[in-house]
């Protein structure tokens, strides 16, 4: 079996995106895994090689299957929309917005023709896009509304440990009231199928708890009572590997030490801070739920440091990485 071809959009030009996308083409281990199809802008990538002295060479290419995938060679589908009169690092600018965004779509359109396995995302700026009058968030939706995708399901996996989140972007007031069994089983079942696309069909999903020691059956709170002990109750009497609730103070130790297979967290920062404690630059988010498959770097476009090459590019290589573990199961047929 041969690599799995991974599209990589450079990101925001302004931010660290272009150089963590050179150190990462220019890695051994990476080209070993994947061939890299980088989407962005010549002129950008030739001085993120300068400022990273990785001594790539950039060969353009208009498809995939043009590329010259040998080590030192960067394959570049050269977009060339960016204005070097004004281009700065570390700023918010409406042109890397919109660049930023047509780097991801066209990633997506190669990704939606199967002409690559994945897509490998690096950082954006919510403002840039937002100068640039792109009227998406962030990737998620972005990736929802070119896939045809309502709802796209985010897992983080962190050295073998897998986490999805049942809310993530609401205040912890709004997430007490999005608690309900029926979006608890909803999403279990949703996160059990997009783990059997990635290849992962053993193993158990554990339900975090939500209040400490998951309520002590009312004295702390009633949502496990009330919500979620009966939602894993009706799973398993489904026939689903499930267990839980089980105190969010250990079940994400229990999940990296292999007694689950993942994890279901309640809210963001619950399994935010459980992944990104265990290995920071290792976090990678991948996007489920969707006729392609996407993951990415969990950090922003670091503005402070861009242009200074002194970015690590750990997160983007296993990124990458991922992407290229995963994709074999994921585009083979049912």
């Amino acid at each position: 079996m041969g690599k799995s071809r991974i599209a990589v959009p450079i990101g925001d030009p302004a931010g660290v995106g272009p150089e963590i996308v050179a150190k990462t083409v220019a890695s051994k281990e990476v080209f070993d895994m994947a061939e890299c199809v980088v989407v962005g802008d010549k002129t950008i990538m030739e001085n993120a090689i300068k400022i990273t002295d990785t001594n790539l060479t950039i060969h353009v290419i208009n498809e995939p299957e043009e590329g010259d995938y040998r080590q030192g060679v960067l394959n570049l589908i050269d977009l060339a929309n960016v204005d070097m009169a004004n281009f700065e690092f570390g700023r918010v600018n409406g042109m890397c917005g919109k660049a930023a965004y047509a780097y991801i779509a066209k990633s997506i359109e190669l990704a939606n023709a199967r002409k690559v396995d994945a897509v490998a995302t690096t950082p954006i700026n919510k403002e840039s896009l937002r100068a640039g009058e792109i009227n998406f968030i962030g990737h998620t939706e972005i990736f929802g509304a070119l896939t045809d995708t309502e709802d796209p399901l985010t897992m983080f996996e962190t050295n073998g440990m897998r986490v999805f989140f049942l809310t993530r972007h609401v205040s912890l007031r709004e997430m007490l009231d999005m608690i309900t069994k029926e979006r608890i089983k909803d999403y279990v079942k949703r996160c059990l199928e997009a783990l059997r696309k990635l290849g992962v069909s053993e193993g158990t999903m554990a339900i975090a708890g939500l209040n400490p020691h998951s309520g002590e059956h009312g004295l702390f709170g009633w949502e496990e009572v009330n919500e979620i002990t009966p939602a894993v109750e009706e799973l398993q009497a489904e026939g689903y590997n499930v267990v839980g609730p089980i105190g969010a103070d250990s079940v994400f130790h229990q999940a990296a030490i292999g007694k689950y297979n993942s994890v279901l967290s309640l809210y963001h920062d619950q399994g935010h801070i459980a992944t990104k404690t265990l290995d920071f630059e290792k976090t990678i988010a991948i996007t489920n739920g969707m006729p392609i498959l996407r993951t990415s770097v969990d950090h922003g476009t670091a503005f402070d440091i861009a242009g200074k090459g002194i970015v690590s590019a750990v997160s983007m290589i296993e990124a990458v990485l991922l992407a290229a573990k995963y994709a074999p199961n994921f585009t083979k047929k049912p």
